[in-house]
């Protein structure tokens, strides 16, 4: 599995390189959150620009996450997401809880306000 992390200040940006499923889905939750327990993180930003299949397992990864930041009164955010994986998170209700933003610059953003 491969992940590009990078930090924007206090939010973390996970860019997925692959596919999720479930071989991934245990690796990406205990790299995320091996980061946010580490750094300052506050907010969480899933960048799926590389992504063109997912399983219920990584609704899982994506929605666990957005638990944890709430935990620490954070926000999170999808962006660069196909429209077949945006319809998987729109069936899922993912879409009701966590908003959808075309650019990486736009999400980032949206976490200052």
């Amino acid at each position: 599995m491969d992940v590009k992390l990078s930090k924007k200040g206090t939010t973390l940006v996970v860019r997925i390189m692959e596919d999720m499923d479930h071989h991934s889905a245990q690796y990406l939750r205990q790299k995320i959150d091996s980061e946010i327990t580490k750094a300052t993180i506050k907010n969480i930003i899933f960048d799926f620009t590389n992504v063109n299949f997912m399983d219920s397992s990584g609704i899982g990864v994506v929605v666990g996450r957005y638990k944890n930041v709430c935990k620490l009164n954070g926000k999170a955010a999808i962006v660069n997401a196909n429209p077949k994986i945006l319809q998987i998170f729109e069936m899922s209700g993912v879409l009701k809880i966590i908003p959808v933003y075309n650019s990486l610059d736009t999400a980032i953003s949206s976490m200052c306000g």
